[in-house]
Order: C-alpha cells, then sequence, then structure tokens
C-alpha cells in the first residue's frame, strides 16, 4: 500500500511538473521574442530539437508515424497548429488572457467529438458549453456580457489554439489504437512542419519574421528545449499511474501557475473580467473532465 501510494504521489508530481513547464513558458517566449527569434521560429528550434532527442530515444517513431500517416496525418497538423497559435500568442499577448482563452477547448471539444466519434451532444455538454461560452464573453468583454469575438491578434491565436488542441485530443482518442510512438513523435513534429509554413507565408505576403539572435538566445533555446523534454517524459509517467479525471484536473495549474508567474512579472493584468470568466472556464473543464466521455478533452 505505501508503495502504491508513493507512486500515486510521484505520478501526481509528474503532473504538476509539466503544467509548471507550460505555466512559465511565457517567459522564454517573450524572452526569445525580445532577442531576436520570433515564437515561430522558437517553436521551430525548441520542437525539432525535441523530436531528435525522440528519435534518437525511439528510433522506431518516425517509421511507425510514417506508417500510420493516413491516421494520423491530421493529428500531427492540429499539434503543430495547437503550438504554432498558442506560443505567438503567449509570447505577443496578456498571458493569463490567452492562458484562458485556449481552456475554451471542452466547449470545441463538444462539436469535435460529435463529428469525429458519433457522441452524443448532451444537455451537460450545452450546460459546459454555455458556460464557457459565457467565461470567454467576460474576459473578452472585461466584465460585460458581449459577443466574444477578439478584439487582438493574440486573443484570436489563443482561441484558435484551443480549438485546435481540441481536435488533437478527440483525434488521439479517435486513434488511440495506434502505437503511443508514433502519436508522440507526431505531436512533436507537428510545429516543425506547421511553423516554417506559416513563417513562408507571412514572407510571401511581405511580413517576414527576420531571425536575429543574440548569442545567448541560443542558450536559451536550449534550456527550453531541456524543459520541454522533461514536462514530456512527466507527462507520459503521469498519464501510465493516474486516473484520467486526475491528470486532467492536475493539468490545470498551468492556468494558476501562468496567472500567478505573469503578474507577478508584470506581463499580465488581472481584472475583475477575468477572474469572474476565468472562473466559468475553469469550472467548465472540471465538469468536462468528471461528466461524459469528453473527460479525456
Amino acid at each position: 500500500m505505501r508503495q502504491t501510494s508513493s507512486v500515486t504521489a510521484l505520478a501526481a508530481l509528474a503532473a504538476l511538473t509539466n503544467a509548471s513547464v507550460w505555466g512559465f513558458s511565457w517567459y522564454p517566449l517573450k524572452w526569445l521574442e525580445a532577442h531576436g527569434i520570433a515564437s515561430l521560429w522558437a517553436t521551430t528550434f525548441v520542437f525539432g530539437a525535441s523530436a531528435l532527442a525522440v528519435l534518437a530515444a525511439r528510433p522506431a517513431a518516425a517509421r511507425a508515424l510514417w506508417l500510420h500517416r493516413g491516421a494520423l496525418g491530421w493529428m500531427v497538423f492540429a499539434a503543430g497548429m495547437t503550438n504554432a497559435c498558442f506560443n505567438t500568442a503567449l509570447a505577443t499577448g496578456d498571458v493569463v488572457r490567452s492562458v484562458l482563452l485556449f481552456y475554451l477547448m471542452p466547449m470545441w471539444v463538444v462539436g469535435l467529438a460529435r463529428w469525429l466519434l458519433a457522441e452524443p451532444v448532451t444537455l451537460a455538454a450545452l450546460a459546459r458549453t454555455a458556460l464557457a461560452l459565457a467565461g470567454a464573453m467576460l474576459v473578452l468583454g472585461d466584465g460585460q456580457l458581449r459577443m466574444p469575438l477578439p478584439d487582438s491578434w493574440s486573443d484570436a491565436l489563443a482561441i484558435a489554439a484551443g480549438f485546435f488542441f481540441g481536435l488533437n485530443n478527440v483525434l488521439l482518442r479517435k486513434h488511440a489504437a495506434t502505437p503511443q510512438e508514433a502519436r508522440a513523435f507526431g505531436m512533436f513534429i507537428g510545429a516543425v512542419v506547421i511553423a516554417p509554413m506559416v513563417i513562408a507565408g507571412m514572407a510571401i505576403i511581405g511580413k517576414p519574421l527576420l531571425l536575429s539572435p543574440q548569442p545567448v538566445a541560443w542558450l536559451v533555446i536550449g534550456l527550453f528545449t531541456v524543459a520541454v523534454l522533461i514536462g514530456n517524459l512527466a507527462l507520459q509517467y503521469g498519464a501510465a499511474h493516474l486516473p484520467a479525471n486526475v491528470l486532467s484536473v492536475l493539468m490545470l495549474a498551468e492556468i494558476l501557475v501562468a496567472t500567478l508567474s505573469s503578474w507577478l512579472a508584470g506581463a499580465a493584468s488581472i481584472t475583475q473580467g477575468v477572474v469572474l470568466g476565468g472562473a466559468c472556464i475553469v469550472c467548465a473543464s472540471v465538469l468536462a473532465i468528471f461528466t461524459g466521455r469528453n473527460a479525456a478533452a
């Protein structure tokens, strides 16, 4: 019994480690943005190095992904869009708003699960969606209930990131029978494919993202990559030893870490609208975890 309790406690700590890595990720992204490496370039370098590390540890991962490319292709795209959108939102916008709008993903999962998994849309799911939507209205409306239309690119990108992450999760459930190493490698390689495509697209339309890093920036890239790998390994350990609903609740610690760290650093503003809207969004996420088959999202 004592050994089981120790494993559970270690798994919970691992899940909180992953949440903390991503809760603090806004800092290196903003720092790199200010020192010559835009968030899309940083995403390319960090996830490219991470993908190489995964490949070194599990050489069969690339072949497994290629063999299941038909099933996992859209998951790779969704994972890449998630990281490209969310990292840019964190680097260029208000951290708390970006994280809260990202966590609207349970709202998107309801429709996506109905479409891709043929899951029924229940009254509970509709209630959670309404609660999340009210939270978005409060966050975007600065405390007033209004149509949740983003008024900045960072807000729009955070919302898009939440949608693509919801799509990623639904596709992971749809293709759960595929090899785990293929799915893990695909989630890294997605960012390596999508971020450069966006960079190239911006160059075509005359808005190039120039790369002019200071030497110390490469050290930060390296440290950030190590943190991402540690977070990924911690998440895999936590997922293997914790019930899905417990893991999902612990992952919400990312909101707390991002909120407190960015507020203390002066990188975010916490208004009454953000607090009320954030409470609605978090409640919707917790309800999604404990009710229905949407818990995996």
